[in-house]
Order: C-alpha cells, then structure tokens, then sequence
C-alpha cells in the first residue's frame, strides 16, 4: 500500500512541475510580447510572430539569440539597424533613426526587470532613445549590460553601481553628456568597462582604480579632462583606451601587465617617464597628438613584445642614440612631426620590409624625406629651454603690470576701448572685400576660432606654410618646363618642382577666370594651409602674383603642396594598369582613408568644407599605399559653385558595375555592404542619403568581413 501512495504523490509531483513550468513559459511569452511592442516591432523580432513553442527553443540568429537555464531565460541579445552616429541628434526622436516619439524606455526598462534571472542583456543598435532610467539596477542578476549604439543622454545612473554581478558593461557610441558616476568600485567583479564615443565630461574618477578585476578601460572619444590617475594597482588591466580626450597631466604610472595603451589625441605633456621600460607585456602604444617633449627613452624601442608605436605629431626632440635596438616584434614606428636632431638610428631605417617607419617633418640629417632645416628645431629647443625663465620675468612684470593698471585702469581701459573700435573698423574695410559666392566671408574664415580640430590633428607638428616668390617656383621648376609637367584638371595645371633644401614639391597654376581681391584670396589660403590630416595632402605655401605693382587683384596663383609619390588612385585600376591592379582589400583601405579625410572636412572645421572634388585621379597614394585627398576646398579658394554629380543607374547588377578583379578578391557579403551602401548615396532624394558618418561605418564594416573572409579562406588553404 505504500508503494501505491508514493506512485501517486510523484505523479502529482510531475503534474504540479509540468504547469509550473507551462506557466512560466507562457510568462515569458507575454513578457517577449511586450518588449517586441515597446521596441516598435523590430524585423529581429519577427519571429515571434507565428511561434508558438518555447522561448527556450528558438534558434539564434545573427540578429538575435535567447539563451534558458531551467526554463528561465538568461541571456537576450539583439542587434539593429540603427546607427547612433548621426549629426544634429538633441534629445528627441528622429524619422527612421530612432524609436518614435511615443517610445517609453522608462517602460522597456520596467518589462525587463521582470526577467528576474537574466545574466547578459544586449540591446544594439535599436534607436533607444532618452535617459537610461535608475530602476536599471533592478537587473541585479546581470554579468553582462551591452546597450551600445543607441541614443541614450544624461547621465550614466549612480545606482548602476549596485548591479554587484556586472563582469562587462558597454555603453558605446550614445550621448551620455555628463560625468562618469564615482561610486563604480562598488562594481567588484567589473572586467570591462566601455564608455566609448559619447560626450562624458569632467575627470577621470580615481575610484575606478580601487576595481581590481579591471582588464579593459575603454573611454575614448569623450571629452574627459583633467590628468589621469596612477593605474600601478589595476594588476589584470591589458587595455587601457582614452584617445581623443582632453586630459592634460604627465603620463600615468601604468600597470607592469598592459598590452595595449592607446592615449593619443589629448594634451599630455611633460616627458615620456623611463617606467615604460618596464612594461614587458606592452604590444600597442599610441601617444600621438600630445604635447609630450624630450628625448623617447631608448627602452621604448625595445621592448620584447612591442609591435606598434605611435610618437608622432609631439614636441619630442634631442637625438636618437644610434645604438637604439628594436624588438625583433616591432613592425610600425611613427615619429613623424616631432622636433627630432641628428641620424636616424640603423634599426629605424626603411630598407627593411618588415618594420614601417614613419619620420618626415623632423630635422633628421637624412636628404629627401621632408626634414625641416635644423633652425627649426634649434629654435623650438631654445623657446622650450627658455620657458621657466620667461614664466618668472613674466610674473614678476605681471605683478608690476596689475599695480600700474590699478592705478591708472580708467585711463588705459578707455582708451583700449578706442583702439579696439578703430582697429576693428581698419580690418573691416580691409578684409571685408566682397561678400564670396559660397557664403563664407574672408572675416569669418580668418577668425581663429573657424577651426575646431585642426589643432587637434596636430599642426604644431607640420610643415609651416610659407609665402613663395615667382622666381623660386621658376627655378624650382625649370621655368615651368614641359619635363616637369605632371598633368592637368579643371583647377589648372600641376608641376613637379624641386625648392633649393632638396625637398620635392607639387605645384598647381590655378585657373582664374576673373580678377579676386588678392587680400581675399590670402585670407583663404592662410585658413587651408593650417590644415592638417594623415589622408589630405599638405599645402605647404603659396604664391599670389598680382602682374602689376601695387595691384590689389590677384592674375596667376600657385599653391605647393607635399608631394605624394606613387601616383593617383585611377592609375592603380585595372583599367588602365593592369600589371598593378588593386584587389578588394586594398581598395577598401584607400576609401576608408579619403572618406576619413573627407569627414574630417565636413565636421572637422566649422562651417564644413564641402565640393572636394571626389574623383579618382584626385586620391593620391604615397609609398605605403596611404591614400591622401587633394585638391580639395577649390570651390572656397576660388569663389564658385560646383555642383555635385550622381549618377542613377547603379540598378543594373553588380557584374555590369563592378571590376572583375574586385569580383575575384572580395567576398560576397563585403561586397554586398558596398553596393548597398553605394545605391543609398547615389539615391535621387538628397533626404533618403545616408550621411557620411554612415559611410564610413559601412567602408570599415566591409573591411572587417573582408578581412575575416581572407582569413578563413588562407586557414582552409592551410590545412
């Protein structure tokens, strides 16, 4: 009899087991329901519409994958199509950009909480827009929070410090606006920490230093400040990741175990510290764009497992010893546009096909490789020795300066006043010839605060424009002989010179069709030459000639520009050089580089440089195959017009439109993200256009699918 009771109480054990799980299923179906509906029915979700079995049971996709533990759902990822990258985004939903203007996150947040054993979360891409509401600590059993590439702002919640189980957080690429929270230490399992691409402000909080389980810090691209705390504790940290901030200290003390360090585009100054000989796991060091002086200590070339280092475009100088050593592992040196002296050490030369070194824009002893006379650098090292002292003078006459002006401040301020109006009124009537075609006046360009990156990009670095007479330019050319003529477009006719320190030059005779205002047209020069970018080519001076004395209206004008040896783009197709024909790869690599470039003139200065003449025969290649954009800004420089042209039949299949050798070398799925990319800008709406932010992502998401594909075709090939 008692075997009959215990049959029966497992049978209604398994019943009971059996709707309880039912239950929860159909739970989690509703709650699934819900979030489709609060994300406005993504095409990710769409299979959710005609399934009638178990969460748990659904097939992964590349676009979103549910993953059960015991019938609970612990895992959710889903990936849009929504890119956060757009310009002019303020707050409030934008038409195909982000979710409506009904959307609620404060809801989404809310249905979520109520997966209560969801350990990975990752939202990506969905047009989530508005503040990332403080009830997100309510996921409290979550190790992994990926809400990247949306289009959240304000502040990052203090409370998501209670999260205690948090291994990763990513919240790249949105437009959270306000500093970091300084209570995530509370966070004592975080590995990864991701703040990529928003606009967080003030300093780095200390506090993140006091997380031991810390292996990835990645802050770049924010507009952090301040200096940077000693990271010697973070024992685990292998990357470390702040470029394009703004913090202005020395350089930090870094962990014995980096790998990667990657700090460039900020305002550190002060020496490179001899601690980094130390760091003998060190692959990645990216300190360009700084401030940095002094002589690189000789270890940093050394060390065993260094692969790429990145010095350029500081105020680096002294000479290099020429018994320097490079690690056997060291395939990239960029010293370039540094105030550098003497020989270039014999490990650092260029003969050898297995390391790239990169040092124009120094005053190395080396003929050809645009160098800088060694005044230039003499004079710099002179100012740098001279500073403290001149800060002391400075001081002291400051002081004596404050006490005659607190004397006499009615009189002086008064007068000021006068000069101030008097003068602007002189530059008025000087400058402010005519108002230009394109809409930008010569005042507005000649005013320092027009450029908002240039300095950014390094110009302290890079060759100073000058002012040539006609005479050097005859002579550099041979008078402009026909052996020296390299061709001809629309902007005029272009010549190779050689100036009297050996270096080459690219001359370009402008065509003018009318007589401009020789002032206007300093004005403009004066505002292209100051910049600069690895992908434009340099405008190193110019020169105006009026015909007549005292003339004020320009009749011939030159621009020099650095000269890029290996050609233009169009030579490299197969069209017209078959034996050098490029494969997809390369190709990608060169777009990528112009379409920096390009980016760089849209949003880089204010207001953008538009009409930069995008034509094959004007991307020029150096001898590394870096693509440089030239000719560019010819619409403001000579006061015109240029129309865009499109081109709409791009509808007819790809084999009609497309190289046959990019068909032999790229795989179809990169190839697939060009084209459709390409049908998109070559849209006849200007409104359905992607922007160039758009553009850039997908010639770079094309290169990374390529890449994997070359990979895996030379591993099957291997085995």
């Amino acid at each position: 009899m008692g075997y009959f009771y215990l049959l029966v109480l497992v049978l209604f054990s398994r019943s009971c087991f059996f709707q309880t799980t039912k239950g929860l299923q159909a739970y989690q179906a509703q709650l699934f329901l819900q979030i489709r509906k609060h994300l406005e029915y993504p095409s990710q979700l769409q299979i959710l519409d005609n399934y009638s079995g178990s969460l748990c049971d659904l097939a992964a996709t590349a676009h979103m994958m549910i993953s059960c533990q015991d019938n609970f759902v612990t895992e959710l990822k889903i990936r849009g199509d929504k890119l956060a990258n757009v310009s002019g985004f303020n707050g409030y939903a934008i038409h195909n950009k982000t979710l409506s203007e009904t959307f609620s996150i404060n809801s989404l947040v809310t249905t979520l909480t109520r997966l209560t054993s969801l350990r990975v979360l990752s939202l990506v891409s969905l047009g989530i827009w508005g503040p990332l509401p403080d009830k997100i600590h309510r996921l409290y059993s979550l190790e992994l929070l990926d809400l990247s590439s949306n289009f959240m702002f304000g502040s990052i919640p203090p409370q998501i410090s209670r999260m205690v189980k948090l291994q990763t957080l990513t919240l790249d690429g949105n437009y959270f606006n306000d500093t970091i929270p300084d209570t995530l230490d509370s966070l004592s399992n975080l590995s990864v920490l991701s703040l990529r691409g928003n606009h967080l402000k003030g300093q780095f909080p200390s506090s993140i230093c006091r997380i031991s389980s810390l292996t990835d810090i990645a802050l770049c691209h924010n507009k952090l400040s301040g200096e940077l705390p000693d990271f010697s504790s973070l024992t685990r940290l292998r990357v470390l990741d702040v470029r394009e901030n703004q913090f202005d200290s020395q350089l930090p003390v870094m962990p014995r175990g980096l790998v990667t360090a990657l700090l460039g585009k900020n305002l550190f100054s002060g020496e490179i510290p001899a601690q980094v000989g130390i760091l003998t796991h060190l692959q990645h060091l990216d300190l360009s764009f700084n401030h940095l002086s002094g002589t690189p200590p000789s270890a940093l070339f050394d060390l065993p497992n260094i692969s790429y280092l990145n010095l350029a475009s500081n105020l680096l100088s002294g000479s290099l010893p020429e018994q320097i050593t490079c690690g056997s592992k060291l395939g990239f040196v960029d010293i370039s546009s540094n105030k550098l002296v003497g020989k270039l050490p014999s490990c650092l030369d260029n003969t050898s096909d297995k390391r790239e070194v990169k040092f124009g824009g120094n005053c190395l002893s080396i003929e050809g490789h645009q160098q800088h006379q060694s005044s230039y650098c003499k004079e710099a090292n002179t100012r740098k020795t001279g500073r403290k002292i001149a800060l002391l003078i400075a001081i002291i006459v400051g002081s004596i300066l404050l006490l005659v002006i607190l004397a006499f401040g009615v009189l002086f301020l008064s007068r000021r006043c006068f000069q101030r109006k008097t003068l602007e009124t002189q530059i008025q009537q000087k400058a402010v010839q005519e108002n230009p075609t394109t809409g930008v006046s010569p005042d507005i360009l000649a005013n320092a605060r027009f450029i908002s990156e240039v300095m950014k990009l390094g110009t302290q670095g890079s060759p100073v424009s000058r002012l040539f007479s006609l005479e050097e330019l005859e002579e550099a050319t041979n008078n402009f002989d026909s052996s020296m003529f390299m061709g001809e477009s629309p902007a005029g006719k272009l010549y190779k010179g050689r100036l009297e320190n050996g270096t080459y030059v690219a001359i370009r005779s402008l065509n003018l069709l009318k007589r401009y205002p020789i002032q206007n047209l300093k004005v403009r020069l004066d505002f292209f030459s100051k910049l600069h970018h690895p992908h434009l080519v340099s405008i190193l001076g110019h020169c105006i000639d009026g015909g007549v004395q005292d003339d004020p209206f320009a009749n011939k004008v030159f621009l020099v520009y650095e000269y890029v040896p290996n050609g233009n783009y169009r030579m490299h197709l197969s069209e017209s050089c078959p034996e050098k024909v490029l494969k997809w790869s390369d190709r990608l690599a060169i777009l990528i580089d112009v379409a920096k470039a390009v980016h760089f003139l849209h949003t880089g200065v204010i207001p953008g440089v538009y009409n930069n003449r995008l034509k094959t025969n004007n991307i020029l290649l150096d001898e590394h195959r870096i693509a440089k954009l030239c000719d560019y800004g010819m619409s403001i420089i000579l006061e015109y017009n240029e129309k865009p042209e499109a081109s709409f039949g791009s509808q007819d299949g790809r084999k009609r439109i497309v190289d046959p050798a990019v068909l032999m070398t790229s795989s179809q799925e990169s190839l697939s993200i060009i084209v459709s990319i390409t049908r998109k800008c070559t849209c006849p709406e200007p409104s359905s256009r992607p922007s160039f932010e758009d553009v850039l992502w997908n010639l770079q998401y094309a290169a990374q699918v390529q890449a994997t594909a070359d990979a895996d075709q030379k591993s099957d090939f291997t085995s």
